[in-house]
């Protein structure tokens, strides 16, 4: 029986990367994201270039109905989840605390801690049933480092480190895999988003040195999942080879 793999935050960037890595290796997946014309379209391709099954579903991760209803109304074939990626996560805006935008705020918090919370919290048990899974958190070097205007930003990412550890020794019983994989700067539409669609300001920020592309980072949260029943790696920080920290880069 194929194993099944739930990615959220699957219509861009790493979860698009990591639904094909692991569809490339033949497993089911269970995608979800909030545009559904992506969504639906990332699909579509899957099935027909690799030959799995997917299952895509649209909903909010910052909703707990919604994502209750989207866990809960499973087929018995799909809660048998394997895998769980806690992938949807963004930054808006890049402005000092006492300038800071309280709905920006709200949107990071509400994503990045609160959706991972209720995926976790849904997907968990069904993995406790079987004494079996792997719940892999998306984190970032932003969660180990802060760096100026990065406040909130920041601040989300080093609670889905500490969620991430207090996790892991709850589910250790269980015998319940916790990785966190925590990428320097990669070239998504992160910094679009954070910037709230302004282009120019977007590609400045990876200018004169080779960021991480969104396949590295699905490379390693598959190989995370390769390793023998007995191996764990809790944590993983992936940078690209210019950039030693959360503020010094080596630039052209």
């Amino acid at each position: 029986m194929k194993k099944i793999v739930l990615i959220t935050g699957a219509t861009s960037g790493f979860g698009k990367a990591i639904a094909r890595k692991f569809a490339e290796n033949g497993y089911d997946l269970i995608i979800t994201g909030r545009r559904k014309v992506l969504l639906e379209e990332l699909a579509r391709e899957l099935i027909t270039d690799l030959n799995v099954e997917i299952l895509p579903l649209c909903f909010d991760v910052r909703k707990l109905k919604e994502v209750e209803n989207a866990i809960n109304t499973l087929s018995e074939k799909w809660k048998k989840i394997d895998v769980l990626v806690n992938n949807a996560g963004l930054a808006v805006g890049l402005i000092p605390i006492n300038e800071g935008v309280i709905d920006d705020w709200e949107r990071m918090i509400d994503t990045n801690i609160k959706g991972l919370l209720y995926m976790t919290r849904m997907v968990s048990p069904l993995m406790v049933s079987r004494k079996q899974g792997h719940i892999i958190n998306i984190g970032s070097i932003a969660g180990r480092e802060v760096y100026p205007a990065g406040n909130v930003y920041c601040g989300s990412k080093f609670a889905v480190d500490a969620i991430t550890k207090g996790t892991r020794i709850d589910l250790l019983p269980h015998q319940i895999k916790v990785t966190q994989i925590a990428p320097g700067a990669a070239n998504t539409e992160f910094s679009l988003v954070r910037f709230k669609g302004d282009k120019e300001r977007a590609d400045n920020v990876y200018k004169g040195f080779q960021p991480l592309q969104a396949e590295d980072i699905a490379e390693a949260v598959y190989y995370v999942t390769t390793l023998p029943s007995h191996v764990n790696i809790n944590d993983l920080v992936l940078m690209p080879t210019a950039q030693a920290n959360s503020v010094n880069f080596l630039k052209k």
